[in-house]
């Protein structure tokens, strides 16, 4: 399944270097199934959007995502994608960008006709194909209809698909130059928070995390002076105070550095889909790696 992380140190500015991918060293590493895309999103000191992505679909893509990529930035975001909707290109590839936030989402949503027509005009806001950028544009243009509260836009947006679409997932993790939000909806997905104190759970180390599967690691030598809040799919490295996020849990990580938690979703949609529902390149696209 695809793999999300978030991260703020705001307000403070963090220097950390991800790796997306890790080249496979044996015939064992080789055999499992490899992403479909990788992606990374930060923000320069100004406050502008930048993206480094790429789809895996030949040799130089792959290259470019083993590289090890340092930025600053007071928050960041990476994806790794397991293409459920959508060709293997980089309109493609999460996390995208709209109106200087930055969005990635784990999951399956269904009839994209209907969020089509329901997003009308706003449809012009999407480039690619997938049904994770259609939701994004639902967000953004929610967002500016309750007056830029990005929270708001999050809550109306996923409540609408909630109510009208099939759903199998609807993680997501959106991102501003200064603040994250996370959703974890319904329970199909994990989605874990970490309010990690400057050194972590040892008081006087650096961040090193790693996917179990091995493909997304993050290091950052500034955290072990600087607190920071990290969202991801996994528990990431030992720090016993990683906390599972709630069914239908919004997080909201200020500018101040707040964490604020409050469940948004408390129902079922009413159209859950199960992995027995998906298309199979969609249901292989949910499955762990």
């Amino acid at each position: 399944m695809c793999r999300l992380f978030g991260m703020s140190s705001a307000p403070r500015r963090s220097r950390a270097t991800f790796w997306l991918l890790d080249a496979p060293d044996n015939l064992s590493d080789q055999s499992r199934r490899e992403p479909d895309g990788t992606g990374l999103g930060y923000f320069t000191s100004d406050g502008t959007p930048q993206v480094h992505k790429a789809p895996v679909a030949a040799f130089q893509d792959r290259a470019f995502a083993e590289d090890a990529a340092t930025v600053e930035s007071a928050t960041f975001l990476a994806h790794i994608r397991y293409a459920s909707t959508g060709a293997l290109r980089q309109s493609n590839t999460h996390p995208f960008e709209l109106d200087g936030r930055l969005f990635a989402h784990n999951g399956v949503i269904e009839d994209l006709d209907r969020l089509d027509a329901h997003l009308g005009a706003d449809r012009s806001l999407v480039k690619g194909d997938t049904d994770s950028e259609r939701f994004f544009a639902l967000v953004t243009r929610e967002t500016t209809a309750h007056g830029g509260d990005v929270t708001a836009g999050i809550v109306a947006a996923a409540r609408w698909a909630a109510r009208h679409l099939p759903l199998y997932a609807l993680n997501i993790v959106l991102a501003t130059s200064d603040q994250l939000w996370a959703l974890r909806y319904p329970d199909t997905h994990e989605l874990h928070v970490l309010e990690r104190r400057p050194g972590g759970h040892h008081g006087n180390r650096q961040l090193d995390h790693a996917g179990a599967a091995g493909h997304m690691r993050v290091h950052s030598g500034d955290l072990a002076r600087t607190p920071a809040t990290v969202v991801a799919s996994e528990r990431m490295d030992d720090n016993p105070h990683w906390l599972l996020m709630e069914p239908g849990e919004l997080l909201h990580v200020g500018p101040d550095r707040a964490v604020t938690r409050r469940i948004v979703l408390p129902q079922e949609p009413a159209h859950r889909l199960t992995l027995a529902d998906l298309h199979p390149t969609a249901a292989a696209s949910q499955q762990a790696a």
